[in-house]
């Protein structure tokens, strides 16, 4: 096996570590293409990058990701740093913004904290919906808007694997005349200089890793006869390997799930939440909308996806992730995203970590791959201390 290009970037000397088992998992194919970052207390620790991003491009420093649902954490952002402005009011009913939703089933029941923790019943679609609909945000809102909760809104849980975003995006549209791509990359992006993307623009799309989708099943424990993930996953049922890889798809905000960016953009916005709401003299979040997004929403058995979950707002709480040894932290949020990525954001530690990568496992949450580098910066974070 030829051993991949060597890992680049900087490492604090406690993180080699971390660009040490990088290198590992690249040469062992393990990951083809990633990144890592990690910043705490407005310091990065690590921004690392290595491997390919699609057959004879290298990995770049530059080089920018579809993250999946790490996607809904940027979504979810823009519309608590809108609730911290006084915009929307996460108390209101989501049809005082998005008024096709009060002329159908669910009329008021739908409260806006609810989308932020997918405990709308509004997981995906009902009725038949392709990847053509799918991109058309205001149509297939509007089948959101038309169609009957799948459970009563507020009482549980179920993952709005994709419909996250367009629901969000309703939102923000009516409260305020722009689509929440525009708000989040005016608003956030740009002020904190991420080169993080809710629709790629033309002049970034060579940056693109193309993803390479798992060759293993799904892995999955027996689903309750209950479940609502395959009706979620299959309506529509994305391309991951071919599609996905398209301009078309990579241009359109798909805001549950196609974001584009790297470990070291999402970790910047992300410790956001890390650093009290504040980055870089860049303020977007008061201490109370802090408090407030990790107050659970939801707690237990998922009704989309099979495990145990404890929601805030827009961000899972406990457990933090599968990897069963990271250190106490009353103040954690997090987030992964399909076949591995992930954003850690431990407020105890003003520390916010961040995994990126094209090359997907078969998994809807974490990974072991992706938890051996949790680990491992946990660890590096303790010889800094």
């Amino acid at each position: 096996m030829t051993a991949a290009p060597r890992v680049e970037g900087f490492a604090h000397p406690s993180f080699e570590p971390l660009r040490e088992l990088l290198q590992s998992r690249l040469d062992a194919g393990d990951d083809a293409g990633a990144s890592l970052a990690v910043i705490r207390d407005g310091e990065t620790l690590a921004d690392l990058w290595g491997g390919t991003a699609r057959p004879g491009m290298p990995w770049q420093e530059d080089t920018i990701t579809q993250v999946w649902s790490i996607t809904k954490t940027m979504a979810a952002l823009t519309v608590l740093v809108l609730a911290d402005r006084g915009v929307i009011d996460l108390e209101a009913p989501a049809s005082t913004y998005w008024k096709a939703l009060a002329d159908g089933p669910s009329g008021d029941r739908v409260l806006v904290r609810h989308l932020l923790a997918h405990t709308s019943g509004l997981p995906g679609w009902t009725d038949p919906l392709d990847v053509e609909g799918l991109l058309d945000l205001e149509r297939s809102e509007a089948m959101l808007a038309a169609q009957e909760p799948w459970w009563e809104p507020g009482t549980a849980s179920g993952y709005c694997m994709i419909s996250y975003g367009h629901l969000l995006d309703a939102v923000v549209r009516g409260a305020t005349g722009r689509p929440l791509s525009e708000v989040f990359r005016e608003e956030i992006a740009v002020p904190l200089g991420a080169d993080f993307h809710l629709g790629v623009p033309a002049d970034a799309l060579e940056r693109c890793a193309d993803l390479i989708a798992p060759t293993e099943r799904l892995d999955l424990p027996p689903l309750a006869e209950d479940n609502q993930l395959i009706r979620t996953l299959t309506n529509p049922l994305l391309d991951v390997g071919g599609f996905c890889n398209s301009a078309p798809w990579r241009q359109v905000s798909v805001a549950g799930a196609n974001g584009h960016g790297n470990a070291r953009s999402i970790a910047r916005i992300q410790s956001v939440i890390s650093h009290g709401g504040e980055v870089d003299g860049v303020r977007l979040l008061s201490p109370a909308m802090i408090d407030r997004l990790l107050q659970p929403e939801a707690s237990g058995l998922d009704l989309v996806i099979p495990a145990e979950l404890t929601w805030g707002l827009g961000y899972a709480l406990i457990p933090p992730v599968a990897a069963p040894d990271l250190p106490a932290a009353e103040r954690r949020c997090w987030w992964t995203g399909y076949g591995g990525a992930i954003v850690i954001n431990d407020l105890d530690r003003r520390t916010t970590i961040a995994y990126a990568m094209n090359k997907l496992g078969a998994h809807l949450i974490s990974s072991p791959r992706t938890d051996d580098y949790v680990l491992t910066a946990y660890r590096c974070l303790e010889e800094t201390s």
